[in-house]
């Protein structure tokens, strides 16, 4: 019976027709996936090209504006890098959505990544932003006297993460440039001019006018002293049983320590050639028996 079924063909041809239509199914959504794949994939090649000449572009952009600033040579490279990889990742990002793929763990590794990074770099990261502004904003230059965060000196060099100063006795001094570029920052050298003051305090009996006039001589012959704006010499204080005389000169900003000194060093003895002497100042201190 079962011989004569297969000579006779039975029920073969069903399940061969059950086969070729299963084969044609799978066969049909493969072409229909690769027709969609190919579609993306051609989407996202020509995504890639533009995204590349847009990346490309951008950074020309932020290298012109850096320029433009007068960016130090470090930190436009190392700007550039950055602006180079975000831009680069945001490309990557795009592709793989428009591929299909799901982004959502990408996303997850790279905030996993950045918190991480952000927060074992926190305060490199506070710095390396107060280098970029401080080089943006440019409150100081190299070779300006400043005094920043309680330091006195010369500023030796701006890095990405650090402003080295040389203080007058010859040391080095590191501040880092986050805390620095939100605090205070006095320049010295910044204006071309600076004015010199110094105070003489006398008592009450020399005559005001004849000091007046020996600080007057010490003033003009005292070179690097500029004639305008005009010095002054005037009566600017009365204290208890003394009086302030106030010297006011202008000096070229470079010359200011040098004229200070020699100012100083010219009216002290022109006063004691006229045996006019400032009032020593007494401290009593009481006892009880």
């Amino acid at each position: 019976m079962m011989l004569s079924q297969i000579i006779s063909g039975g029920d073969i041809p069903q399940k061969v027709d059950i086969s070729i239509s299963a084969i044609d199914d799978i066969l049909i959504r493969f072409f229909n996936l690769a027709v969609s794949f190919g579609i993306k994939l051609i989407i996202a090649v020509v995504v890639f090209i533009i995204g590349r000449w847009i990346i490309k572009w951008l950074r020309k952009f932020i290298e012109r504006f850096l320029e433009r600033r007068h960016i130090e040579r470090t930190v436009k490279s190392f700007l550039d890098s950055l602006a180079n990889i975000t831009l680069q990742v945001i490309l990557f990002l795009v592709i793989v959505n428009i591929l299909g793929i799901s982004t959502t763990s990408f996303a997850a590794i790279l905030a996993a990544v950045g918190l991480a990074v952000g927060m074992s770099m926190k305060d490199n990261l506070s710095n390396f932003a107060g280098g970029v502004m401080i080089l943006i904003n440019k409150p100081f230059k190299l070779g300006d006297r400043i005094i920043a965060q309680g330091m006195d000196g010369v500023v030796n060099s701006i890095g990405i993460l650090y402003t080295v100063l040389l203080t007058g006795d010859n040391r080095t001094i590191y501040i880092p440039n986050g805390p620095l570029s939100t605090g205070s920052i006095t320049n010295f050298s910044n204006q071309k001019e600076r004015r010199i003051d110094i105070i003489f305090t006398f008592g009450f009996g020399v005559n005001a006018d004849n000091v007046k006039s020996i600080l007057n001589n010490v003033i003009k012959n005292t070179a690097l002293i500029k004639d305008a704006p005009t010095p002054f010499i005037g009566v600017t204080t009365l204290n208890n049983g003394t009086f302030d005389i106030t010297i006011r000169v202008w000096v070229n900003s470079v010359d200011y320590s040098s004229v200070n000194v020699e100012l100083n060093e010219k009216a002290y003895a022109a006063l004691q050639e006229n045996n006019i002497y400032t009032p020593a100042l007494l401290s009593v201190k009481m006892l009880k028996d």
